[in-house]
């Protein structure tokens, strides 16, 4: 029997999932909804959904191929994905790369500049609370991961972050900064959710043009046709 789409399990604010016939898999949608400061701007991005969905399975797939396990398993058509039946840990990992967004304006630093060293931090995927910025010991007495969890959450997202910068600029594309999200699946923490302009900061790498949520976020337009070229590059 094939792969059969049961009922919505969860949705959030870009994505659908949907349990399946089978037990460890689910299906996810990718919408065109798109918002920002925590949903207060929303908007639509025509076939956001269809350059999500296209740009996370290739880099889900690469990642896999550096030994990175994740919860893909594969495109099933246009805006949707077959996927492990992660458990989502609560915890947004952002590493950044590059001063920019919410980082540069919280410590007073000028958007551009490239950081001494990769900065790796944790928010709390809580949309009452605004996901706020935590670190190992909130997350411990939240009981949201065990340290152990903490750790190769923070070894793997280096990690993808240094495949995933590598592999940029092959696309001309500068990884100034991304959000990671892991889940649980047969005793092991995974890679989850997406990656995609949505949630990953990539400027151009000769003339540091704003390619990805930016566009939406501060009005700057040309936002399909910007996601739809991020798409295009890394297709080539």
């Amino acid at each position: 029997m094939g792969i059969q789409k049961l009922e919505l399990l969860y949705e959030g604010k870009a994505k659908k999932v949907y349990k399946t016939n089978h037990s460890k898999q689910y299906i996810v949608t990718y919408k065109d909804d798109a918002t920002a400061f925590n949903g207060e701007k929303k908007g639509t991005v025509l076939n956001k959904g269809v350059v999500n969905n296209q740009m996370s399975a290739i880099l889900f797939q690469l990642l896999e191929e550096m030994g990175i396990e994740n919860h893909f398993i594969q495109l099933l058509n246009d805006r949707e994905m077959l996927v492990k039946s992660v458990e989502i840990i609560p915890l947004e990992v952002i590493i950044r790369n590059v001063s920019a967004g919410s980082m540069a304006k919280r410590l007073g630093l000028e958007e551009g500049i490239p950081l001494i060293s990769s900065v790796l931090e944790f928010s709390y995927k809580n949309d009452e609370l605004g996901d706020p910025l935590i670190n190992d010991d909130h997350i411990e007495i939240l009981g949201l991961a065990t340290k152990k969890e903490v750790e190769i959450i923070k070894y793997t997202s280096l990690k993808i972050n240094e495949i995933l910068q590598q592999f940029f600029i092959t696309k001309s594309l500068k990884l100034i900064d991304l959000k990671l999200e892991f889940g649980r699946y047969e005793d092991k923490v995974i890679l989850a959710d997406e990656i995609s302009p949505d949630n990953c900061r990539l400027w151009d790498l000769k003339t540091n043009e704003k390619m990805d949520k930016d566009r939406f976020r501060r009005d700057l337009g040309n936002v399909e046709e910007t996601y739809q070229e991020v798409l295009k590059r890394l297709n080539k």
